[in-house]
């Protein structure tokens, strides 16, 4: 508190006091800058678009798409509140603040004790970051969000404050086989001997704290079955606060994967998937659309010749008759990856020709029965979820993670897709469109949907661990997963979406779903753009935009008052048991400075307004838009 009482009186941030003195704010008011008053005339352009609820000819809102009008922004926002996000705002804008942030925070606590230290954070940083710490203390948040159009998606984020140490200790441990000998084995980058692509799902100690230079995602480090069990709970428990605060079949809870199970599983099943695919390219070739790739007994017969495969006639012939799963004479991509079903002993899953011996071998060591029951255990927790979900009528959102884990997760995803997707879309997979392989995978995903006759839900984001993935790729040797810059990734982003939306139409209208979760203005102008040409209105409830509470809601509100579906990601926890998730936000602040900028800009000109019009006790309630 010393600190930023020492901050605020060096001038960075002059308004900011516990009650909010009027003084401050018309002194604040008289010394407008150019930049506020161009601000001031947007605002009143647009006073009343949103309130008259304008449609063009399509039934699209006329909605103003530079994002710039602070009073539709805000006005679900006490000034209190406002003057809160102007005070974080700032100071996630000093870099010293911002990387030191964990000492101080802790300096902070020590110092001013719990109770203060509490209060002071429910003031500031918490208070604008997170909506409460329990399911009863988010209520009215939740509640006030949704009269201005903006639903939920509740996040448990309580994390443990773990050493990096204690981070290595605990990855290392549990993404490495007790049942495997230590000389049969490599799990560090040391090992050189092992292929780079086969060294990627491996687990390697420098990267164990999977945390490091990622500020804008949770991470799960496994502890034992209990602790997972202890999560799967916390989920269900979030399934229920949606459910209470959101109308069935619209609300969302987010969970991730590393927090169900030991992570090795993911690695293995990721390896066998990977490993398999790449079998696929050698009877199928890798040139042209993947979708159209595929192969035929005569060219299964020549490939397994080519490579010294020894083989009885019959054989072969029923192994490509199980290859076959569509039965129609061919081997294509799908008919490929459904033969790898979810099964417990992944050594038992699938079989592959050893070049060097021709003998056929499996893809990945055996798991000792505890292994196996551990897997189980992660699978039925997942089953878990999304039956409890769909019995309260809540989405479920299902993280991405690194691209080692992923593989796995959105097999698994997908898995959960096939069965629980059959009357409306529970589960939803996410897409990272940093990656390369996004659009692919993306249109993999879709088709299987299609073939298989089960609603597709997915939720498209840039990517959180792209630092972290570009240093361990080149550490290690294998191909860089990263698109190479920030315009390719929002090329794939948008090609991807695009690719949504003609599927969107292509399909019985509603059985894909997708969610644009991006602060990106250029994004979200983009997606309501081709929601124009595919002819997909709001009311169609298809698309959806997704952004964190506490950031970029001069997107958030304007879309979701003009009746576009719009969530925000609303994390809740005990005061001191979020403070990592703080610090991320805090980091993540920082790194967005341009966009920060705006923000402060339109907090200070719908203070302005306030100011001018009389309006500085403002009641939200009074303000709430026409249904």
């Amino acid at each position: 508190m010393a600190v930023l009482r020492s901050l605020c009186n060096r001038n960075v941030f002059p308004v900011y006091r516990q009650f909010y003195p009027i003084s401050v704010l018309t002194s604040q008011y008289h010394a407008s800058n150019s930049n506020s008053t161009s601000s001031a005339t947007s605002i009143s352009s647009q006073d009343n678009l949103n309130e008259e609820s304008r449609l063009d000819n399509d039934g699209h809102p006329v909605l103003d798409l530079s994002f710039s009008c602070g009073k539709e922004a805000y006005r679900s926002k006490t000034t209190a509140e406002l003057v809160r996000a102007l005070f974080v705002f700032n100071m996630c804008s000093i870099p010293a603040l911002v990387t030191h942030n964990n000492k101080l925070l802790k300096w902070s606590r020590r110092i001013l004790g719990g109770p203060l230290f509490r209060k002071m954070m429910k003031a500031t940083f918490y208070g604008h970051f997170v909506a409460g710490e329990d399911q009863v203390a988010i209520r009215p948040l939740v509640s006030r969000n949704k009269q201005f159009g903006v639903k939920s998606i509740l996040d448990y984020s309580v994390e443990e404050d773990l050493s990096t140490e204690q981070a290595e200790e605990a990855e290392m441990k549990s993404c490495t086989s007790d049942f495997i000998p230590d000389d049969q084995t490599s799990l560090v980058s040391e090992h050189s001997d092992v292929d780079p692509d086969k060294q990627k799902f491996l687990a390697h100690k420098k990267f164990g704290d999977r945390r490091n230079k990622v500020i804008s995602a949770r991470t799960y480090f496994y502890e034992d079955e209990a602790n997972c069990d202890t999560n799967m709970e916390t989920f269900l428990k979030c399934i229920d606060a949606v459910a209470g605060a959101t109308e069935a079949n619209t609300g969302f809870v987010a969970i991730k994967m590393t927090a169900l199970g030991r992570p090795q599983f993911l690695l293995q099943m990721s390896d066998v998937l990977v490993s398999t695919r790449a079998f696929f390219e050698k009877f199928a070739g890798n040139k042209g659309d993947i979708l159209l790739r595929k192969f035929r007994e005569e060219d299964f017969k020549k490939q397994l010749q080519a490579m010294g495969v020894q083989i009885t006639r019959d054989d072969r012939k029923r192994w490509f008759s199980v290859l076959d799963i569509s039965q129609d004479g061919e081997v294509d991509l799908l008919d490929w990856d459904n033969l790898l079903e979810v099964n417990m002993s992944l050594s038992k899953v699938f079989v592959v020709p050893n070049e060097e011996t021709g003998k056929l071998e499996p893809l990945v060591a055996s798991l000792s029965t505890e292994e196996e029951q551990q897997m189980k255990n992660m699978l039925g927790r997942l089953n878990t979820i999304a039956k409890y979900a769909t019995q309260k009528g809540v989405r479920v959102m299902v993280d991405a993670e690194q691209t080692y884990f992923q593989p796995a997760i959105s097999r698994l995803c997908m898995e959960m897709m096939r069965r629980f997707n059959r009357e409306q879309a529970v589960i939803f997979n996410t897409y990272q469109c940093y990656l390369k392989s996004a659009y692919n995978n993306a249109c993999l995903d879709m088709d299987l949907a299609r073939r298989e006759n089960f609603y597709f839900g997915a939720k498209l984001v840039r990517g959180a661990y792209m630092e972290q993935e570009r240093e361990r790729a080149n550490d290690i040797g294998y191909e860089d997963p990263i698109n190479p810059t920030y315009e390719a990734t929002s090329n794939m982003y948008h090609q991807t979406l695009e690719e949504v939306m003609k599927q969107i139409n292509h399909r019985e209208r509603g059985r894909i779903a997708v969610m644009v979760a991006s602060h990106n203005e250029n994004t979200v102008r983009y997606t309501v753009e081709k929601m124009k040409e595919y002819k997909i209105r709001p009311a169609d409830r298809l698309i959806c935009f997704g952004q964190l509470l506490g950031m970029c809601d001069q997107v958030s509100f304007p879309l979701g008052q003009a009746g576009y579906s719009v969530y925000k990601y609303v994390p809740y926890g005990p005061v001191e048991e979020v403070l990592p998730y703080l610090s991320r936000r805090a980091m993540e602040n920082k790194g967005i400075l341009k966009k920060v900028k705006k923000e402060k800009n339109l907090l200070w000109g719908e203070l302005k307004r306030r100011v001018s019009s009389g309006q500085l006790i403002y009641n939200p309630a009074k303000h709430i838009p026409s249904t």
